[in-house]
């Protein structure tokens, strides 16, 4: 939180009012009893606003003089951030996991995007229920296509044909990445870039160009997957792009028959990696129907409230938490 110099603020006003308010004003002046306060509502949502404004309102009302309090409200722009989300191998959940991140990370209140970075297997055109597609461009940006999960997305999946190969060298990948990274997302906060697996062209673009603030890598307990993901890991690292957390997919699948719970891919692994790396732990996903069929029908489970969608919305928090801390 901006603190705004107090030579800005009438201290007559000011005096007396909680800190959580005082804190928020940039200005304030009294002119012929009418007050006018000019309040900082950055990070703040509709109805946090408009509490602010009432009890502003209610406060200075009743000083001597005061017949009117007028309160305007401004809020500082932040720049976008971008969330990488990263995998040392393909085929362990990366694209499920950032498509449901994304959609968690906006219910929290933030107004995120989704960017579909793996140029060469496009998947969250389908798993976001907007395949087929195409998004407009407003002159030379895309604009983002809307999704029913609330979250905008852009892939090239959308704009090359349907089950089309790609078969594209380095510069052109990058400049694909680009053109969907500096689209016209509006007033999006957080951009979650779903990233190709391994360390190639389009990751190098990615922490060169765009600089993530930070990347979260996914891995199934494997120890293969484990190697791997290290590599990605390695790779952030070395850019500057500080490493948010592991996350381990595919941990553990309950028979739908008789309820008992199996690990074909091995279980704690990725947790055990994260303590022996020193990294955070961010939690499991398990390896559910549900989640495999509501990817495929493009409804992902975190846009839901049942229990499919906790284990997402627990990485999230942290993963909210862990962006809180960085301001």
């Amino acid at each position: 939180m901006l603190r705004h110099s107090p030579g800005m603020k009438d201290s007559t006003l000011v005096v007396g009012l909680p800190e959580a308010i005082a804190t928020r004003i940039v200005s304030a002046k009294a002119d012929d009893g009418v007050a006018t306060i000019v309040l900082d509502v950055s990070g703040m949502d509709g109805a946090a606003r408009s509490d602010l404004e009432a009890a502003v309102k209610d406060l200075l009302s009743d000083r001597p003089g005061i017949s009117e309090v007028r309160v305007a409200m401004t809020a500082e722009k932040r720049a976008r951030r971008i969330l990488a989300v990263g995998s040392g191998k393909g085929g362990v959940g990366k694209s499920t996991l950032a498509a449901n991140l994304a959609i968690a990370l906006a219910r929290t209140g933030m107004k995120v995007g989704l960017v579909d970075a793996d140029i060469y297997g496009p998947s969250q055109p389908t798993i976001l229920g907007v395949t087929g597609i195409r998004p407009e461009a407003r002159g030379e940006k895309l604009i983002p296509v809307d999704t029913p999960s609330g979250v905008p997305v852009l892939s090239i999946g959308q704009v090359v044909k349907p089950g089309q190969a790609i078969a594209w060298r380095g510069p052109m990948t990058a400049g694909a990445l680009s053109q969907l990274v500096d689209a016209d997302w509006g007033d999006t906060e957080l951009l979650v870039v779903d990233m190709p697996p391994g360390t190639g062209d389009v990751q190098l673009t990615m922490v060169q160009k765009h600089k993530p603030v930070g990347a979260v890598l996914v891995s199934t307990p494997q120890d293969l997957a484990l190697i791997d993901a290290a590599r990605a890991g390695q790779l952030f690292e070395q850019a500057g792009v500080p490493i948010v957390g592991l996350v381990e997919n595919m941990a553990g699948y309950a028979c739908p028959h008789c309820g008992e719970i199996s690990d074909p891919f091995g279980l704690g692994g990725v947790e055990a990696a994260a303590e022996r790396l020193g990294l955070p732990f961010l939690g499991r996903i398990p390896l559910a129907v549900a989640i495999r069929e509501s990817g495929d029908a493009g409804t992902p489970p975190a846009a839901g409230d049942d229990e499919v969608a906790e284990p997402f919305r627990a990485v999230a928090e942290k993963v909210a938490g862990w962006l809180a801390e960085q301001g």
